[in-house]
This record gives structure tokens, sequence and C-alpha cells, in this order.
């Protein structure tokens, strides 16, 4: 029996909760928090017997170890909160996930529930809009008019490459939906008009974020559905498009001006990066070389969490809240070994959803089963959308936002918990007993 069966009223809150989470994000995440504890004391045994738990227990312990011996304890005890909480986080939805489903379910939530955001960050740009003061305390985000930076879309969220990766993993979920709706759900006409209308706001909401990593990577997403659809026309006119906006970016003269006759200044200024001057100290290679250096000194126990930035500030005289590279971030906070710990965790969790997306077919009930192959790409899905943010945090980090973090740890608690659910898929029914 299913663990959402036996507890209903934990999934219940766990899915009004994660669609309070955008918008509300104090309450949707301490109720997630409350919601995962509740699951982990019903079902603690069962967790116990999972090997990624034992894993998070170990990196808890590593990251604890690493605080007590970091250059500056305080930021360092107080970047454990980025981590543990989340831990907890994960644990309580692996065993509340547990079927395609669910995760089907939770998708159309995210989906729901951004479609607002998309629509204040559009607003905040080309209307002006922003939060009346009485709201901001009790919504605990403001929405700063013309976007932050100024210019670029930030939405409800602090700075605009948040939002533009929260946008990402959104268009993922819509996305996977429309693949969903065109194949097996043609009859409901309004539905996949709907969600048309929906994958346009996203994309033009990614588009006024004017991040570059956003851009190449939902082209990536969309050549992994382009693929799945065997829609080998729309990847050919992708690589046409790609190639164009490079060319008008990076191309020799007079190639470069002859392109930019069709590709907006707003698209390829911003990839030659010719629409911002920013210092030498902010650069993203600048940040690199600084911890790369960093984990040559320490490469062991780090320099602890959170400790980029009062060294980089000693040093370059500037404040930056972390180096733009989650792994180099973390090899030069915690080590090598911490780095690696939690790349084999994470690693290894979507290569067995991976595997299990491989023999899916060979294995159903029935060969073509429509059910079974819905099952199949709303996990494909959720692999995507945990893909996008990945790829997204080696050209920066979104962990230090409450809402991305949170949104992270869920996405692999439902690939994991699934993956668990159908392990007998993987290694045969004797495994079962």
């Amino acid at each position: 029996m299913l663990i959402s069966d036996r507890f209903p009223q934990l999934w219940h809150w766990g899915q009004r909760l994660f669609f309070l989470l955008p918008l509300l994000p104090t309450w949707g995440s301490v109720g997630i928090l409350v919601v995962a504890l509740v699951a982990i004391q019903k079902q603690w045994r069962e967790l116990l017997k999972r090997p990624l738990i034992w894993g998070l227990m170990l990196l808890s312990l590593w990251l604890l170890l690493t605080a007590a011996m970091a250059e500056y304890p305080k930021p360092a005890w107080l970047g454990i909160a980025n981590f543990i909480p989340f831990f907890l986080v994960f644990a309580g939805f692996n065993v509340l996930l547990e079927t395609p489903s669910q995760l089907r379910r939770l998708a159309w939530l995210a989906v729901a529930s951004a479609i607002p955001v998309a629509i204040l960050g559009i607003g905040q740009i080309a209307l002006g809009w922003t939060t009346p003061d009485a709201l901001q305390p009790l919504l605990g985000w403001v929405l700063v008019e013309g976007g932050n930076p100024d210019g670029r879309l930030a939405a409800v969220f602090m700075y605009t490459n948040i939002a533009a990766a929260y946008l990402l993993v959104m268009l993922t979920f819509a996305l996977g939906l429309w693949v969903e709706a065109y194949r097996w759900q043609r009859q409901q006409f309004w539905q996949w008009l709907g969600l048309t209308a929906v994958i346009i706001l996203f994309a033009i909401a990614i588009a006024l974020t004017s991040s570059r990593n956003a851009w190449a990577i939902a082209l990536l997403v969309t050549a992994i559905y382009a693929v799945y659809l065997r829609w080998h026309w729309l990847l050919a006119l992708g690589g046409v498009a790609a190639a164009t906006v490079a060319g008008a970016a990076f191309a020799p003269s007079p190639i470069d001006r002859w392109l930019r006759i069709m590709v907006p200044r707003y698209f390829w200024g911003r990839l030659a990066d010719q629409t911002y001057t920013r210092p030498v100290e902010t650069l993203r290679t600048t940040q690199w070389e600084f911890t790369w250096n960093l984990i040559q000194q320490h490469p062991i126990f780090g320099w602890g969490l959170r400790n980029f930035t009062p060294l980089y500030q000693e040093q370059m005289e500037i404040w930056l809240g972390h180096p733009h590279n989650l792994p180099l971030m973390l090899s030069a906070e915690i080590g090598i070994p911490g780095m690696l710990l939690l790349l084999i965790l994470v690693g290894g969790a979507i290569g067995r959803a991976s595997v299990l997306l491989t023999v899916w077919p060979t294995l159903a009930p029935t060969p073509g089963t429509q059910q079974w192959q819905q099952d199949r790409l709303i996990l494909l899905t959720f692999i995507a959308a945990f893909g996008a943010i990945s790829l997204f945090n080696f050209l920066d980090v979104t962990l230090f936002d409450l809402r991305l973090n949170l949104l992270a740890w869920l996405l692999l608690a439902g690939i994991d918990g699934v993956s668990h659910y159908h392990r007998r898929l993987l290694f045969g029914t004797q495994l079962m007993r």
C-alpha cells in the first residue's frame, strides 16, 4: 500500500504547501518541512533501509566537521542551514513520493503557481509594477519596479538569475505536460491550448531575464522533447536559430553585420557580453580562478561554508555572495571529498532513474500501454527539470534562495522515490521479498 494512501493528509498538505511556495515562501517552506518531519517520524525504519539516506547523514557530519575547522566559523555554521534542513525535506518526501501520478500532480501544481510569477515579472518590466509596502512583510518578497538589476525580470525573486532558474524548471514541466497532452490527450483541446499559451508566457519571461545561461539550457530542454517526439525538423530549426544568434554575436565581419539585421541586439549583444560593462573582479573567470586557488590551498576540508565571500572581499575589496559555480564553490568550502560525496549521492539517484527509463518499455505489464508511456514521460520530465537546474549551477549558484533550493531537493526526492518504489523493474521481484 502506498504511503500517501496510508497517510492521505500528509500528501494533501504537501500538495497545498508546494503550490503556495513561490508566492508565500515562508509559509510554504516551513509547512513543507513540517510535512517532511512527520513523514520521517512515521517511516523512519523504511528510510534507514535506503543507502542514500545514510549517505546524506554522512555528508551532514562532514559539513559539521568542516564548519568546526572553518577560517570564518560563524558564516560556516550559518551555511549549514542551506543543507541539513533540506536533507530532511528530501528524506520525508522521498518516502511520500512513490508514483508517477504524484509527480504529474506536482508538475501541474508547479505550472499553475508559476503563471502569476511570470505575469508579475512581465508586468514588472513592461508596466513598472511593484508591491505595496503593506504587503511585503506578508509575502516575503518585493517586486522591484523595472527588475533587478534594472531592465531584467526578477519577478518575486531577489535577483534575475534566480528567477531565470525557477522559470527554466517551470518551462520544463510545462513542455512535458504539453507533450503528454499532444500525444495522448488530443481530445482535451483546451488543455493543450492552455499549455501552449503557458509555454509562450514562460518563454517570454525567460527571455526578459536576459540570462544567457537560461537561454542556452531552455534550448537544450526543448531539444530533449524534440528528440522524444522525433521532430527532427524542430531540432534543425533550433540549430539554425542558435547558429544565427551565435553568428551575430561572434562571427567575423562582415558576416556579423549581415546576421545582426535579422537578430535583435537584445540577444546578440547579451550573448557577446556587450550589454553591460563590469569590473574585472565581478567576471566569472576571475571568481573561478580565485576559487581554484582556494581549493589548491585546502583541498581536503576546505575553508568552510559561506567562506568564499569574506575571503574574496579581503583580496578583491568587493562583496560577492558566491563564485557562480556550485561544484567549484563546494570544493573550496567543504573540500573535494565533501563535494565528491554529494556528487556520488545525487549522481547515483539520477543514474538509477535513468536506468529505469531505459528498461521501462520492455518491463511494462502490457507493451505499449498508454498509461505506462505517460508515466515514463513524467519521470523523464522530472529528470530533465533537475538536469536543467543542475546545469544552471555550473554558471551560477541557486542554493542560497530558499525556494530554488527546496525545489531542487523536492525534484530529487520525487525522482529517487519513484525509482525506489519501482526497483523491482531494475532488479527483479526477488529483491522485493
